[in-house]
């Protein structure tokens, strides 16, 4: 636990849009109408985009069933810590689109090109995450990870954003990440959380029974929520 904190800032890596990936998530193809309109903003929004992130190395302490202490700071989830308690460290993490990338989606005014900003935005932060686990990975030598997010689940709430942005200081500030009285995070497009080394697939869609979220990346499992509820 001596390592010191890893700030990563994503503006030195190459984040760039690929067509194939973008085309699909705004339900075009190549023989679209739109599609030079497309690539015009594509093009717009690469220009100014600048994605950000960060993540440091923090040690794990479980108080009791449901608390546990990151570093000096308490966090309250039966989930969470059912999840780290056997772990020796985690890596609380942020990224972000970035305000640049923000900055220029609030200047278009024809709804379709505020969709696709929409999209581009939610592309960038995907792949500024991706980069930035695979930093965290290289850095320390870990193997899979699998994350929780505060506001996720009902088990670890929104309000959890505030003691995970202290774990930060001032660091996150250098990012141009606010976080409002309503624990909403700005730029919109931003993600907070913690990386945990684990050899079982996790996810926490997997504990969510919403059974209508275009967002889903796992099926729910009620047994994998059960145990790690009770």
């Amino acid at each position: 636990m001596d390592a010191p904190d890893c700030f990563i800032v994503l503006d030195e890596m190459e984040v760039s849009l690929k067509e194939e990936v973008l085309l699909p998530r705004l339900h075009a193809d190549k023989d679209s109408v739109f599609l030079d309109d497309i690539r015009v903003l594509a093009a717009a929004a690469s220009a100014c985009a600048r994605p950000k992130g960060l993540f440091k190395l923090a040690a794990l302490h479980a108080v009791d069933e449901r608390t546990i202490m990151i570093d000096d700071v308490l966090f309250e989830s039966r989930i969470l810590v059912k999840n780290l308690s056997e772990r020796g460290r985690a890596f609380p993490f942020l990224a972000t689109c970035g305000t640049e990338l923000e900055d220029w989606s609030c200047g278009l005014t024809d709804p379709m090109h505020q969709y696709w900003a929409d999209v581009i935005k939610e592309l960038f932060l995907e792949a500024a995450l991706q980069q930035l686990q695979t930093r965290c990975q290289a850095l320390f030598g870990s193997g899979p990870l699998a994350s929780m997010n505060p506001g996720s689940l009902e088990d670890w709430p929104i309000t959890e954003q505030r003691p995970l942005f202290s774990l930060f200081g001032e660091k996150a500030g250098a990012l141009e990440i606010s976080l409002s009285e309503e624990m909403l995070m700005f730029p919109i497009k931003s993600l907070s959380g913690l990386w945990f080394e684990t050899t079982e697939d996790f996810k926490n869609c997997q504990l969510c029974p919403r059974e209508r979220c275009e967002k889903r990346r796992a099926p729910y499992d009620a047994v994998k929520r059960d145990r790690l509820l009770h």
